[in-house]
């Protein structure tokens, strides 16, 4: 398979790159979350991190641009942000020990477990469904925390106890998706 430029620097690419870039800026801003308008920045990046994600997927299907790299690149970009945000709040003690493991774990395997099935398949799987509702509702809780909505606040309780249920089903979810497709690879090369 040979990459050119001209699939590497696609407009969805690009903004996939720009997104993983967000991560600098997120670990400073979350050191001062308890100037009001930091917070408010903040909100704000979160807000343009997540308007970035739906267009370039948008962007990669509308232009025909949908790439092996933007395969990998846009849910690296989404893991290592969440990653680097959910590793600051935990640092700040603004979220509990087994949430943040639960996250970090949950996407080491996805990650490891993506890199398995694309060497064993030759082709990068895109995301599921499901793994996106899990990041939207992680996201929707982590935005909750910035906007400091405490943990008594009935919305916020809802959420973060879906998104702890979407954890352990998605992650179900894409290791019973791996094996159905090394089983059909397995059973077409016969």
């Amino acid at each position: 398979m040979k990459i050119t430029f001209k699939k590497i620097f696609t407009k969805s690419n690009l903004l996939s790159f720009s997104r993983l870039l967000m991560a600098i800026p997120f670990w400073f801003l979350l050191e001062n979350l308890q100037v009001p308008e930091i917070r408010f920045i903040t909100f704000a990046v979160c807000i343009l991190g997540a308007g970035t994600d739906i267009l370039d997927g948008y962007l990669a299907r509308r232009f025909n641009e949908v790439t092996e790299l933007g395969k990998i690149i846009d849910p690296l970009a989404d893991k290592v942000v969440i990653s680097v945000i959910i590793i600051k709040l935990f640092i700040l003690n603004l979220i509990p020990g087994y949430y943040f493991y639960m996250i970090i774990i949950r996407d080491l395997l996805i990650l490891m477990g993506g890199i398995f099935i694309a060497n064993k398949l030759g082709k990068v799987l895109p995301s599921n469904i499901l793994g996106k509702i899990t990041v939207v509702n992680i996201a929707l809780v982590i935005l909750l925390i910035i906007l400091q909505v405490g943990y008594t606040n009935i919305i916020f309780r809802i959420l973060y106890i879906l998104s702890i249920i979407l954890m352990i089903v998605s992650l179900s979810g894409y290791a019973v998706r791996a094996f159905e497709f090394i089983k059909r690879k397995n059973y077409d090369s016969i």
